[in-house]
This record gives C-alpha cells, structure tokens and sequence, in this order.
C-alpha cells in the first residue's frame, strides 16, 4: 500500500537553495512582528470591522449597531486595531470615524478574501 504523505523520504540537502533561501531570510524579531500582525487580524471580531471599514469610514456607534455589540465592546477591538496600525481615526465634532489605515490593510484584507474564495470554488 503506498504512503498518502507529503514528508521526504530522502537525506539529502539541497545547499544551494538552502543558502540563498539563509541570504534572504528576515530576522527573528521582524518574522516576530508579521506573526503579532496576524494574531490581530486572526480574531473574527476584528475581521468582521475590518470588513465593514473595507467598505466605509464608519464611527463606533455605527459599527457597534452593525456588529450587535457594545460601543465599549467595538472601542476595544479597535484600540487593538489602531496599535497594530491597521485601522486610524478622525475627529468631527464629538464623532470620531474610523477607516483602513492605508491600502496596504485593504489589499492584504481582499488579498485574503481571494485566497479563501479560491480555495472554496467561488468568485
């Protein structure tokens, strides 16, 4: 019966690629980094207000009402969003309005979003 399996059966090193895979390696405190930044975004909460400011600047009252959840539920969440620079605010008056931080969030965002489409056979 053959061995369904996807591990190597071999001992041998492929040094060149290897090496220049060594050369290009980033460090361990910048791969530590990409890891936290994925531990943010990894929380459904947090992706479902990602997805809503995708869409829109929203403001905590509006987010809250979208998401049925506390104001000080949202502000929370966000406030983990804004450390992590993936979401910023404005002020108008006693309103503050969150959006995107920059379309580096957004295309990671939808980039994901494709990914997982792709893999379940949609569009």
């Amino acid at each position: 019966m053959a061995k369904n399996t996807a591990s190597c059966d071999c001992d041998c090193v492929h040094s060149e690629i290897v090496e220049k895979t060594r050369k290009n390696f980033p460090k361990d405190e910048l791969l530590g980094d990409l890891s936290d930044f994925f531990k943010v975004i990894g929380d459904g909460t947090r992706i479902k207000i990602l997805w809503a400011l995708d869409s829109n600047e929203m403001c905590v009252c509006d987010i809250a009402n979208l998401l049925n959840m506390t104001k000080s539920a949202v502000s929370h969440q966000l406030r983990g969003l804004r450390e992590a620079n993936l979401v910023k605010f404005r002020k108008s008056g006693k309103e503050v309005f969150y959006s995107l931080s920059d379309n580096h969030v957004r295309e990671i965002f939808e980039q994901g979003l494709i990914h997982i489409q792709e893999k379940k056979g949609e569009e």
